[in-house]
């Protein structure tokens, strides 16, 4: 069973419309890089020039931030299930 990325509505025209996305990978930085050998061009919207998550952009594995897991570096196991929440700003 691969890990279920949950694509949101402003990234969506990256993926082709697709809201869900599965693919493999044993950390978080190897799906990032999956999702971009799929997808060209959605990595750069969700990883900064330094390499690290966006400041805009928080990604839950099954429900937990990765800020506070081990950032790029979190492991993945089949079954997984990973949220990417753009922040919402208003005023």
């Amino acid at each position: 069973m691969p890990i279920k990325v949950r694509i949101p509505t402003p990234l969506r025209s990256a993926t082709n419309g697709r809201d869900i996305v599965e693919l493999r990978a044993g950390s978080l930085a190897q799906l990032l890089d999956s999702l971009e050998a799929a997808y060209p061009g959605i990595k750069e919207r969700l990883v900064g020039d330094d390499g690290d998550i966006r400041h805009f952009v928080n990604m839950y594995v099954n429900g937990e931030d990765v800020r506070f897991l081990q950032g790029l570096g979190t492991t993945l196991k089949d079954g997984d299930e990973l949220s990417i929440v753009p922040a919402v700003a208003g005023g």
